[in-house]
C-alpha cells in the first residue's frame, strides 16, 4: 500500500500546479470522477493534455450483394430454359460430370442480336464456372436442343459446384433423383 502511494505522489502525473488540494495531498481539480483506486479509495490526478481533434475518416464497408444463380450461353444474358441435369461421379470420388441439356432454350432466340454462344457459363455469388464443351442439335435446320458438360477435376471442384446447383435448384424449383 505504501508502495503504491509514494508512486502515486512522485509520478509527474500527480504533480498538478496551483490547485487546491484533498487532505492527502491530491490536487482537486485534476480528479477525474471514475478515477478513485480500488485500492485504497485515493483520488488519481490525471493531467489536462491536448488532443487533436478526431479526423472522421470513411471506413470502407465490404457489401455483399447476392447474386441470383443464372445460367448463361452469351455472357450478360440469362438463359431462362431450365435444364436437365445429369451426374456422374468416379467411384473413388475424385472427379466427375454434369450434363446439362436445354430444350429449345431462349438463347436461340436472342444469339442473333446479342451475339454468338461463346460457353457456358454458371454464376452465383461466389463466381463463375465454365465451360466450352457446348454442342447444338438441329431438327430440319432448326436449332432445337442446347447440351452442355462440366467436368470436376477434383474432390474440391465437386463440392464447388455442388453449391452451385444448390441455389440454382432453390432459385428454380429443381429436385435432386438418385438414380
Amino acid at each position: 500500500m505504501a508502495a503504491l502511494q509514494s508512486l502515486a505522489f512522485s509520478s509527474p502525473v500527480s504533480q498538478c500546479a496551483h490547485q487546491t488540494r484533498f487532505p492527502s495531498g491530491m490536487p482537486a481539480g485534476a480528479v477525474h470522477r471514475s478515477g478513485w483506486s480500488l485500492f485504497s479509495g485515493q483520488p488519481l490526478c490525471l493531467q489536462h493534455s491536448y488532443c487533436p481533434p478526431r479526423r472522421s475518416f470513411r471506413i470502407p464497408r465490404l457489401s455483399i450483394m447476392m447474386v441470383k444463380p443464372t445460367i448463361q450461353f452469351i455472357q450478360g444474358t440469362d438463359e431462362q430454359t431450365i435444364p436437365d441435369v445429369k451426374l456422374t461421379k468416379s467411384r473413388d470420388g475424385t472427379n466427375g460430370m454434369a450434363t446439362f441439356s436445354f430444350d429449345q432454350p431462349s438463347v436461340f432466340d436472342s444469339s442473333g442480336e446479342l451475339g454468338e454462344i461463346t460457353g457456358f457459363y454458371m454464376i452465383d455469388d461466389e463466381g463463375v464456372l465454365q465451360s466450352v464443351d457446348v454442342s447444338a442439335k438441329f431438327v430440319n435446320g432448326k436449332p432445337a436442343r442446347i447440351e452442355a458438360k462440366y467436368v470436376m477435376r477434383t474432390p474440391r471442384e465437386w463440392d464447388r459446384f455442388m453449391r452451385f446447383m444448390e441455389r440454382y435448384a432453390n432459385q428454380n424449383g429443381l429436385e435432386f433423383i438418385k438414380k
